[in-house]
């Protein structure tokens, strides 16, 4: 397991280290990590969070304490992916911003879901399995679909 400028917590607990590629980032205590899993500089991950296998946290994500992330989560931070620039060079990362994603105290994301850049999941609430969050979740609700759209409020 690649861990470069890592921080982590106590009790963290990485599944077959050898398979996980942390770089960068800041993991809270207790939190699980999975299998296949990839958290880019510049993420944090809460405590006692468990991050499942074949997930992906990039660059300028947030995620706070007490999150579920399930299988196969895949968090984007760019708007306008280009592989080139203006002129046909491969851009560097002078030539994109990050646009940062939080996801707030325990709420729970669905296996396969996708997240795009700049939105704020709710403490508490809840993602469906393959949806695809393009917007702000209010805290306490759930969504799913593609778009992901409301499909309950909790009290």
């Amino acid at each position: 397991m690649p861990l470069v400028d890592v921080k982590l917590g106590t009790d963290v607990r990485v599944f077959h280290p050898d398979l996980v590629n942390l770089y960068g980032c800041q993991i809270g205590d207790e939190t699980k990590i999975g299998t296949f899993v990839e958290i880019q500089k510049n993420a944090s991950v809460g405590a006692r969070c468990k991050i499942s296998s074949h997930t992906f946290v990039c660059e300028g994500v947030t995620i706070e304490d007490e999150v579920f992330v399930g299988h196969g989560v895949m968090f984007i931070n760019d708007k306008v992916p280009r592989a080139t620039a203006e002129g046909g060079a491969l851009q560097t990362e002078e030539d994109w911003s990050v646009v940062p994603t939080v996801v707030k105290r325990g709420a729970s994301i669905g296996s396969g879901a996708t997240i795009l850049c700049g939105v704020t999941i709710g403490e508490g609430a809840m993602v469906g399995a393959g949806a695809v969050v393009t917007k702000d979740v209010a805290p306490n609700t759930t969504v799913a679909g593609c778009p992901a759209r409301l499909l309950a409020r909790s009290t």
